[in-house]
């Protein structure tokens, strides 16, 4: 016996978690391509390929939705964060791997990380409070490896966290908007080397001398080392 179309339907009823991954997708192009303000509901659903009756019944309005994205997107960059400070112990590797990330971050997403560096919904409180913690988040994640090894205490380690967040953040979405000028690989070794010779002035932790006095593992071409 053939299948009638609405039972074909109703048999490829997708889970709830499937359904969200679904409706998240289609949100995010609507979003990213028009703006909160310029966003309906009946769009995000026709891209979906959903009613709008199944749209609510997973978010109940248009903030919630764009909630759940901007969740989804700032966990994301802090992942994406970490695991380059983790995939190192050399610091100046580590300066390199955060620009990485953050260029990483706004070439991969397509377009997705207008959500997070240039939202058009900042007065809202929902939406400023998790972009305000996503800029701490990162910046403790950073200021965590600079307290430890540079010996400063906490609200210089945070105050330079957030400095170098800025930084990345400011040259990656300018990098991607002059279409790939520069080649990616050689914008984020020319940011990182910036970066590199001003909190590579700060000795280690225990060390008198630290990167004045030639340190390897701080030094280059700043400190009497080799050029890299």
């Amino acid at each position: 016996m053939t299948a009638t179309p609405q039972a074909r339907t109703v048999g490829t009823r997708l889970p709830k978690p499937a359904r969200r991954r679904q409706l998240l997708g289609a949100a995010r192009e609507v979003f990213v391509a028009q703006g909160y303000h310029a966003a309906a509901m009946d769009e995000i659903a026709e891209r979906a390929g959903v009613s709008k009756p199944v749209l609510y019944q997973h978010f109940p309005g248009k903030l919630d939705l764009y909630l759940a994205l901007l969740d989804e997107s700032v966990d994301a960059l802090a992942a994406t964060v970490r695991n380059a400070l983790a995939s190192s112990t050399d610091n100046k590797q580590r300066v390199t791997a955060t620009f990485t990330a953050f260029f990483d971050f706004v070439e991969s997403t397509g377009q997705a990380f207008r959500l997070v560096f240039e939202s058009d919904l900042r007065n809202e409180p929902a939406v400023r409070d998790r972009l305000e913690a996503s800029t701490r988040d990162c910046a403790e994640i950073i200021s965590e490896i600079i307290r430890e090894d540079a010996g400063v205490g906490d609200d210089e380690a945070h105050l330079l966290g957030i400095g170098l967040v800025g930084m990345a953040q400011a040259s990656a979405t300018f990098w991607l908007s002059t279409d790939h000028r520069i080649p990616k690989d050689a914008a984020e070794q020319l940011i990182a080397r910036l970066a590199w010779r001003g909190i590579s002035g700060w000795p280690r932790a225990g060390e008198y001398g630290g990167p004045e006095l030639g340190d390897p593992e701080h030094g280059g071409a700043e400190h009497g080392g080799p050029e890299h």
